[in-house]
């Protein structure tokens, strides 16, 4: 892999993270478009690391907050105001623990990332997208409720399918159980932090494969477009949100998904 190729990955990989189109989506096809499909899935999830600094950043006031919520409740010193945050770190956890059976049931599965495949599921996300043009509400995080997190833990879990996006199924699914459009956003990425640091953590045994693939200054090369094109992206992602544009991104997977159908 060059430096060119890294970059590139990289950039679609910070794109795609945050703009619900499917990162994981992408990658398959770009790699075989690049022919790199010898690459350790470890690259990718490095790419996904680079992207959740940016969600650290972006949502750092409120990760901070839920941070010392948790501090207070295992000191037993939780204050009057504390309780939405502490349910919604709860729904969080739950939603991880259904995200992780889910996902682990489907990479059994083992069903490949043929481009093919991952094209159909793009139109799948397409349709998703859709839906949210329809659904909102104006609950916020103390209104969840436990099978608000089931629904949105599943929806996260599918997410494990390349062309299936993550943060499309969970903003779509946190909207079609009533959420606020802001907190709906906020809460996906929120969501997101669980997950992608689970994913880094079973794959971090590859790391040595991966160096063995990819030198050192192509992975730093790729992490830094991931984090650099991330940024901007969920910026624009956010603003996206609270207008109730979601569904535009359903024109471009249309399109993309019936292209890599025929020709991939």
């Amino acid at each position: 892999m060059t430096i060119i190729q890294a970059v590139i990955l990289g950039a679609i990989q910070g794109v795609a993270e945050f703009l619900p189109v499917s990162s994981s989506g992408h990658l398959v096809v770009l790699k075989s478009i690049m022919s790199l499909q010898e690459v350790p899935q470890l690259f990718d999830i490095i790419l996904h690391f680079a992207t959740l600094f940016v969600v650290i950043i972006v949502f750092r006031e409120i990760i901070i907050r839920l941070i010392k919520v948790l501090f207070r409740f295992l000191t037993r010193n939780l204050r009057e105001e504390d309780g939405g945050d502490l349910r919604l770190i709860g729904i969080v956890l739950l939603a991880s623990v259904f995200t992780a059976a889910l996902g682990f049931a489907i990479e059994a599965l083992d069903m490949g990332t043929h481009p093919k495949i991952v094209s159909g599921l793009f139109l799948l996300t397409a349709a998703i997208l859709i839906t949210t043009r329809f659904t909102h509400g104006t609950r916020e995080y103390a209104d969840l409720k436990v099978k608000d997190g089931v629904i949105t833990g599943i929806a996260q879990g599918f997410a494990v399918f390349p062309g299936i996006s993550r943060s499309g199924m969970t903003i779509a699914a946190a909207l079609g159980v009533g959420m606020d459009r802001k907190k709906a956003g906020e809460f996906s990425f929120i969501l997101s932090l669980p997950a992608i640091l689970g994913a880094l953590l079973l794959e971090v045994k590859d790391f040595g494969t991966l160096l063995n693939t990819v030198s050192p200054l192509v992975l730093g090369a790729g992490f830094i477009s991931a984090f650099v094109v991330g940024l901007f992206s969920l910026i624009l992602l956010l603003r996206l949100i609270r207008g109730g544009k979601l569904y535009l991104f359903s024109i471009y997977l249309i399109p993309l998904g019936l292209l890599g159908i025929i020709f991939l």
